[in-house]
């Protein structure tokens, strides 16, 4: 079978022909050169209005990279025809198989683009002989068509939270719809401050912004006041996780100093190498862990007794009805500020402030949380380690809208993977 007919079964191009194949030399490597002409009688499109005109002259013969056969570079040779337009005067034509100035076809750019979901892009440049730079190329035309032609329509559920991408506190603000049936990266942008997040409300659009049903978003203070400004009829849902993540803090800090003091007075160290005994939910502890643990729970320390206080405040999220869930919360707040514990205090009167938004949660009926979010920022991490890192943010931003924004892909004529 003749490389030409497999090229006509695969990749067959509307008004124009394959015309020579030949096996050659470029740049020191073996490669099938494909002679591409136009069909007899067929007329160029303008590249600016997309219609047929009348054509102008001939450029100089171009050179388009294709899908490799067999491990061999196979490029696509062809004479773009300038055409004399009335509407945009005299340009270069319009092909099928390429975009502007771009020296890849598209096909080899969606399968690149691919292949780069699975491997990181050094990888599958050095798999398929060509360069990081072509590959990065690729990924961002992918990207590029996909949020060109993705719906952000029917979204009800958004989840808001911040990513660090580099050393130094570097950090990116994502925004994922979180609906049942479609969890999808929507928009990233630089840094988490209140102009970021305007950003995005600008990006999404006031009409799609009211219709907006549930936020999921953390404390963080610039978040709130845009969500509150932009989304206000929207169900604004704290993260729980986050929560939690303040009691684990706050009893870590009450340890370490209960310790310290312990040793100056010459107590027993009885803290010592409990952190994870303190900070472990119950059913995750290792035998060993459970019986230090054990121990240390009949002493009267101010350790244990802020342990006890986050062990209760568990049996808040078992709640149904958002009335009794905010009686317990409130009780349970009362109880930390008796407890003479500054730093679980310092929690409680964040809670406090934040009881209305927590309280979100089970007026969702538990449907929405930032739980989700957190399960797609494992995996902006493990894109991130997949990357070793990113140098620039629009690599960043790139890399995250290909692996998790499941954006739509031209229609190809053959799957090449």
């Amino acid at each position: 079978m003749l490389i030409k007919t497999i090229l006509n079964k695969v990749h067959k191009l509307k008004s124009f022909v394959y015309q020579d194949v030949q096996f050659g030399n470029y740049q020191g490597e073996d490669v099938f050169n494909v002679t591409v002409v136009p069909r007899k009688n067929s007329r160029a499109l303008c590249s600016g209005c997309q219609k047929p005109a009348p054509g102008y002259d001939h450029l100089t013969e171009r050179r388009f990279e294709f899908v490799p056969l067999w491990g061999i570079r196979v490029f696509l040779l062809y004479r773009m025809r300038r055409v004399e337009c009335k509407t945009c005067g005299v340009k270069v034509e319009q092909v099928p198989w390429a975009e502007g100035k771009k020296e890849l076809t598209k096909v080899y750019m969606q399968f690149l683009a691919n292949w780069a979901r699975k491997l990181s892009w050094k990888e599958v440049a050095s798999t398929f002989n060509t360069s990081w730079e072509k590959v990065f190329h690729a990924v961002e035309y992918m990207v590029e068509w996909g949020k060109a032609n993705r719906s952000l329509d029917h979204i009800k559920a958004i989840g808001v939270d911040e990513v660090s991408y580099q050393v130094g506190h570097k950090y990116l603000t994502v925004v994922y719809q979180i609906d049942r049936g479609c969890t999808r990266l929507l928009w990233v942008g630089k840094d988490r401050t209140e102009a970021t997040i305007r950003s995005f409300f600008s990006f999404f659009g006031p009409e799609r912004s009211e219709r907006l049903e549930y936020v999921c978003s953390d404390m963080w203070k610039p978040y709130v006041k845009a969500i509150t400004e932009f989304a206000s009829q929207a169900l604004h849902i704290l993260d729980r996780f986050h929560i939690v993540s303040m009691l684990n803090k706050a009893i870590d800090e009450v340890r370490a100093s209960e310790q310290k003091q312990l040793q100056a007075d010459g107590y027993e160290p009885v803290l010592k190498k409990t952190r994870w005994c303190l900070l472990k939910r119950k059913e995750n502890l290792t035998e060993k862990e459970e019986i230090k643990l054990n121990t240390v729970l009949q002493y009267n320390l101010k350790s244990v007794r802020a342990y006890l206080l986050k062990e209760e405040f568990q049996v808040f999220w078992d709640y149904i009805s958002p009335h009794w869930a905010g009686k317990y919360l409130d009780r349970w707040c009362t109880r930390v500020m008796r407890s003479k514990i500054e730093p679980m205090k310092k929690v409680a009167k964040t809670v406090r402030r934040h009881r209305p938004l927590i309280l979100n949660w089970f007026k969702a009926k538990k449907a929405f949380s930032s739980g989700i979010v957190e399960g797609l920022n494992t995996k902006v991490k493990l894109t991130t380690r997949k990357s070793y890192g990113f140098r620039t943010y629009k690599c960043a931003e790139i890399a995250l809208y290909h692996a998790l924004g499941h954006l739509p892909e031209p229609e190809m004529t053959h799957r090449f993977y």
